[in-house]
């Protein structure tokens, strides 16, 4: 009839369903992400790098007529309770920190690589062998082992490094060797078997390669985590000798004047030990993004 729409053709002229899609919005926030944790990165770079050879300050200098002074223009932020600029003690402790962080990050990540490349190369009793060591060592709290590795050497740097990088090994280890025996069973790595290339040689050539990424993705996201098992066993009294700074010592030594209702020595510090692990934590999740893409799809849905 006329002025009435058959039932097909309304279905016809119905618009389609609208699917929203946040793809996009995602890709801006995490773009987003990216770029503000690359500049907390650089910056604090720049910070440790650039600070102490320019500011031409003492940051062991000690004046007690400017004890816990609160921030100002002359201190930013402020003094501690022996009349020392906290910035530049902060600075300088983010250094210390930070090169401990990758130094044990670093060899943790060697050791891990190559325990765990090992054990899934060679397979068999060595396999069960290693990873039952690793399963006794992780069975153990990183913190207690750490403090009983200190304990055995007078406070410093090295023994920090030491005691960091034997205890954080272990997760490497596991994320290497669950790779390589993935790569095991590739096209590829049975025609060089079959080729009569040796062990040795498929394990340095063809599989160690492959794992770097995964290797080089944790150990990034190590660094904050050591600088946090540094900072914990200088507030401990174990780590670094209570002149040098630290994050962890300038926390140590703050915790009187917390009590006393002066918060900037405390909250500073503290500052600088959070900022920078979420920045090096933004930066690692991205490269874990684009390292998996398939990952990355899956969370775009």
């Amino acid at each position: 009839m006329p002025g009435h729409a058959s039932p097909a053709r309304s279905e016809r002229s119905a618009p389609a369903p609208a699917w929203r899609s946040h793809g996009r919005t995602r890709r801006s926030t995490r773009t987003v992400r990216v770029a503000v944790s690359a500049a907390v990165t650089g910056a604090v770079v720049l910070a440790v790098l650039l600070v102490p050879p320019l500011v031409q300050l003492d940051q062991q200098a000690v004046d007690l007529s400017l004890k816990l002074r609160p921030p100002s223009w002359d201190h930013p932020f402020g003094t501690d309770d022996l009349g020392r600029d906290l910035l530049l003690r902060c600075v300088y402790g983010l250094r210390v920190s930070l090169l401990v962080g990758l130094v044990a990050a670093l060899v943790a990540t060697v050791i891990g690589t190559a325990v765990g490349a090992a054990a899934a190369a060679f397979g068999g009793w060595t396999d069960r062998l290693v990873m039952r060591l690793v399963d006794t060592f992780s069975s153990v709290p990183h913190l207690l082992l750490g403090i009983f590795v200190v304990a055995m050497f007078r406070p410093g740097v090295w023994p920090v490094i030491v005691s960091v990088a034997l205890t954080h090994w272990l997760s490497t280890a596991r994320i290497v060797r669950s790779e390589v025996l993935s790569l095991r069973s590739r096209p590829y790595v049975d025609a060089a078997i079959s080729g009569g290339a040796s062990r040795w040689r498929v394990t340095v050539r063809h599989l160690l390669p492959a794992v770097l990424p995964q290797a080089g993705l944790a150990a990034v996201l190590m660094v904050p985590h050591a600088m946090w098992h540094e900072s914990a066993l200088s507030f401990l009294g174990l780590g670094l000798p209570a002149h040098q700074a630290s994050l962890g010592n300038l926390v140590q030594t703050a915790r009187g004047s917390l009590l006393a209702g002066d918060w900037w020595p405390t909250l500073f510090p503290g500052l600088f030990l959070i900022i920078p692990t979420l920045a090096v934590a933004g930066l690692a999740g991205a490269s874990r993004e684009r390292i998996n893409p398939r990952r990355r799809s899956e969370l775009m849905l």
